[in-house]
């Protein structure tokens, strides 16, 4: 297995993507590191965004252009949840700056990317689970035997039904997915909102 925290890593992964006939990429690999930046060593720092960030958009980018030129496949980020915590205060959760947004960039990119594609036969998908049970925080000397987590059988699923349904961003364990429409409709408006001029609340006196 190719160690993608590292360049070499990552750029024998894309080699494989740009050369292989892929009809699914899954982007699922992951590390932690859960803490305030201010105590994020370094090292660790620059892990995070080469697993999360830096290898999914570059063995992506690999990929996607055989698919375009097969006019199939699928591509698949895994996200999660706390893409969306940005807002949540200090006394709702731990701060996790570096983590939650490698993956609100997954989310971002997913959803430029779907437009990007549209009509070529290629489908971009970010599912964002909540906490899944998985060894994933056992291995950071976690214990949550006491959390309700989602199985991976039912994640799976909720994914490959997504990808049937059309959804670009995939939240298996949300019931009302009008939540998600509300937060994408919110970030096009704000989007739109846009001007060239000084906002009136920012001028002086």
């Amino acid at each position: 297995m190719a160690d993608l925290s590292s360049d070499e890593g990552i750029d024998t992964v894309a080699r494989i993507a740009a050369t292989e006939p892929l009809t699914l990429l899954v982007n699922n690999a992951g590390v932690s590191h859960y803490m305030p930046l201010a105590d994020l060593p370094a090292d660790k720092a620059r892990e995070l965004v080469n697993v999360k960030v830096l290898a999914p958009t570059l063995i992506t980018r690999a990929a996607v252009a055989g698919m375009q030129e097969r006019g199939r496949g699928a591509l698949v980020n895994v996200a999660g949840m706390i893409a969306f915590s940005g807002p949540a205060p200090h006394s709702q959760m731990p701060r996790r700056a570096v983590y939650a947004g490698t993956l609100a960039h997954l989310v971002a990119m997913s959803q430029a990317l779907s437009a990007e594609l549209e009509g070529t036969g290629v489908k971009v998908q970010v599912v964002c689970p909540g906490i899944v049970a998985t060894e994933f925080h056992e291995r950071q000397g976690l214990d949550m035997s006491v959390v309700p987590r989602m199985s991976a059988d039912d994640l799976v699923t909720g994914a490959l039904r997504g990808l049937e349904l059309g959804e670009v961003v995939c939240a298996p364990g949300v019931e009302d997915a009008a939540l998600l429409d509300n937060i994408f409709a919110a970030d096009l408006a704000a989007f739109g909102g846009q001007s060239p001029e000084l906002a009136t609340r920012y001028r002086a006196g």
